[in-house]
């Protein structure tokens, strides 16, 4: 199950579970879709992977046992470990490859 963190791990911008500008990788990075489409070029800078939006986990429980009342969202906050310098080193290597192709 997704963790559905709050922030851009890059700009610190809040991204709330209803956020529509959320952007995940597979291994659930987060980064607002400025970030990942602008900074980033579609490359996250841990896996090298591409980006899709993140999934809205519904508030309301439509069945039992399901939803954000049940499931909450994370409120631990992450930022990413690669400094400016190392995140453009490695967009700038491998942004010209496609995501299914890295």
């Amino acid at each position: 199950m997704l963790k559905i963190r709050p922030n851009c791990e890059l700009c610190d911008c809040n991204l709330p579970p209803e956020a529509e500008n959320a952007m995940i990788c597979s291994y659930e990075c987060t980064y607002c879709a400025a970030c990942a489409q602008g900074v980033l070029a579609n490359v996250c800078p841990t896996c090298g992977g591409g980006f899709q939006p993140r999934p809205i986990r519904p508030a309301r429980a439509w069945r039992e046992g399901l939803g954000l009342g049940v499931h909450p969202a994370s409120e631990a906050r992450v930022h990413s470990k690669f400094s400016s310098e190392e995140i453009a080193a490695h967009v700038a290597r491998i942004r010209d490859i496609a995501p299914e192709n890295r």
